[in-house]
């Protein structure tokens, strides 16, 4: 799961997602502060990084694990 630099405090390196697949289609997460979570992708590992708050991140995972983003 890409949960755990919210869960584990802050992080100075980027971990990838546990359901990256081998095509290199992933997505990796850091939490560069206490109140922050960034998200990149590694395609791309110089290319911008997306910056959320550790509340909005808590809230979209909360959502994914729900299901709020499943295609069915």
């Amino acid at each position: 799961m890409i949960k755990q630099p919210s869960r584990h405090g802050v992080t100075a390196a980027w971990k990838k997602s546990s359901y990256s697949g081998a095509h290199g289609d992933c997505v990796e997460v850091r939490a560069p502060g206490p109140q922050a979570i960034a998200v990149r992708d590694s395609k791309n590992p110089q290319g911008p990084a997306l910056s959320f708050s550790s509340q909005a991140w808590a809230a979209f995972v909360a959502d994914v694990e729900a299901g709020a983003f499943d295609r069915g």
